[in-house]
């Protein structure tokens, strides 16, 4: 059964579950990059709030790249998860190959993204980080774990579609936790939606734009 027609279609229905901070000065959208942009931005257009990517890289497991091992983001956090990396039995030196080739892709966006602006200041306030969906959460466990040193006053993760442990663990983490559909069983993101082509850097940074026109001129 599908649930979402797209990523915008699963971003309007996700802003219609966070309307209390529709409006509001101390809210901004955080969107995972390149999934999670088109579903933040519609959530941000709902919601009358600023809109901007927070960085993140799943590690995938090799030969396996869909598999998350950890994750890293800005700043220089990094999450490894042991059991997954043991269970596989992951040599060290493989480990350290990925992450530096995944630092050199989060420096490449961050550039391409950003085109040298500074990220804006989420201190004090509210911060949603929006993804496409959530299997292991390893790239949002990571985003979450790099926000909080930014020292947002509240950090809400949401998402259109989860898996039912990966939801019930952010409960746990954030001050809110907005899943959609946690169906069983899960198989994967991508299967909830009827269209789930990967998103482009030029998508990317269009939707940025015009998220930031948008706002500049309300």
């Amino acid at each position: 059964m599908l649930l979402f027609q797209d990523r915008t279609d699963a971003g309007q229905q996700l802003a219609q579950k966070l309307n209390a901070y529709a409006g509001r000065n101390d809210v901004v959208v955080l969107a995972l990059p390149r999934g999670g942009v088109p579903v933040a931005y519609a959530v941000a257009q709902a919601l009358q709030a600023p809109l901007d990517v927070f960085l993140v890289r799943k590690l995938g497991l090799p030969g396996h790249e869909e598999l998350a091992m950890g994750a890293i983001a800005s700043g220089g956090v990094r999450i490894l998860n042991r059991e997954v990396i043991d269970a596989m039995r992951i040599p060290g030196e493989v480990i350290d190959a990925i992450i530096h080739r995944e630092q050199q892709e989060l420096a490449r966006r961050e550039q391409l993204y950003r085109d040298d602006n500074p990220s804006p200041s989420l201190q004090d306030q509210v911060a949603i980080l929006v993804n496409d969906g959530l299997a292991t959460g390893a790239s949002m466990a990571a985003a979450v774990t790099a926000l909080r040193a930014h020292e947002p006053d509240e950090i809400v993760v949401a998402v259109p579609i989860a898996a039912a442990e990966s939801c019930e663990q952010f409960a746990q983490r954030v001050d809110r936790m907005v899943c959609l559909e946690t169906p069983t069983p899960f198989f994967g993101v991508g299967l909830w939606y009827e269209n789930f082509t990967q998103v482009r850097d030029d998508e990317v940074r269009n939707l940025l734009t015009r998220a930031a026109e948008r706002f500049t001129n309300q």
